[in-house]
């Protein structure tokens, strides 16, 4: 173990609206004395995870991410490439990053996306910030593909929504936050419900075969009561991740994990 190069990686899931989850998360985790030396994100998890990285406090993310109206997030599109804009979150992040590559960031950061002409997923770690992220979060049907030199890009969660391997042997101790679980659903109606609920199923499949590798993971069944599209639930959301984790960190001996 001697020879990994960070101490404490964490891994953010997708999520869509949920992933305000991550910052109740982050907070209960630095209010512990736990602090990532590294991070790796998914759609919610690279917006959450970049915003972290560039030094704003998770309190001060919830903030930022929830001080739009929703139409901010949910405005449609002429339905050739996607059904809704991503215009919002382009307009938070361009105001609230102070990098804008990488290097720039605090933390180093990882972030997963689907390049869709070559059916594989690609981990951005260098160069410019902005398109990567935005590109990670563009969940597919709903948001229109991100271009980054002829690749065109979707949410990483397509084929990554836990994205540990770009870190797993690189951390001493790793930490996921997962917020996407599924369950038993009465009614899916309406194009935007079906196609939320499709992208919901397909990224909850890897959970079960990546638990093992953390070290804690924290992954509330509650927030499968909440919609990925449904960002004025921020606070609720906030409130689950932080508790869950205050849970889980009774759990274990935390100057234990900490020694490893």
């Amino acid at each position: 173990m001697s020879g990994k190069q960070y101490k404490i990686g964490l891994v953010l899931s997708g999520g869509g609206a949920r992933g305000f989850a991550h910052l109740g998360v982050i907070q209960a985790l630095n209010d512990a004395g736990i602090y990532p030396d590294v991070i790796s994100g998914t759609s919610a998890g690279a917006l959450a995870g970049v915003l972290y990285a560039d030094g704003h406090t998770p309190k001060e993310i919830h903030k930022i991410m929830n001080s739009g109206s929703r139409l901010d997030f949910l405005r449609p599109a002429l339905p050739r490439e996607g059904l809704l804009q991503i215009g919002g979150v382009i307009k938070i992040l361009k105001n609230c990053l102070r990098s804008k590559t990488f290097e720039e960031l605090k933390i180093p950061l990882y972030v997963s996306a689907t390049d869709l002409n070559n059916g594989k997923a690609v981990y951005f770690s260098t160069g410019d910030l902005l398109d990567p992220v935005i590109a990670s979060a563009s969940i597919p049907v709903l948001f229109r593909p991100v271009m980054i030199n002829n690749i065109c890009y979707v949410d990483g969660g397509v084929l990554d929504n836990l994205p540990v391997k770009p870190i797993e042997n690189k951390c001493k101790i790793l930490i996921g936050s997962f917020v996407n679980p599924v369950g038993y659903v009465e009614k899916v109606s309406g194009l935007i419900n079906i196609a939320e609920r499709t992208f919901m199923l397909s990224m909850s499949k890897e959970i079960i075969e990546k638990a093992k590798k953390f070290d804690l993971l924290v992954a509330p069944p509650e927030l499968r009561n909440y919609k990925i599209l449904d960002p004025e639930k921020a606070d609720e959301l906030f409130s689950i991740g932080y508790k869950a984790t205050k849970a889980k960190l009774k759990e274990i001996d935390i100057d234990k994990l900490l020694e490893k």
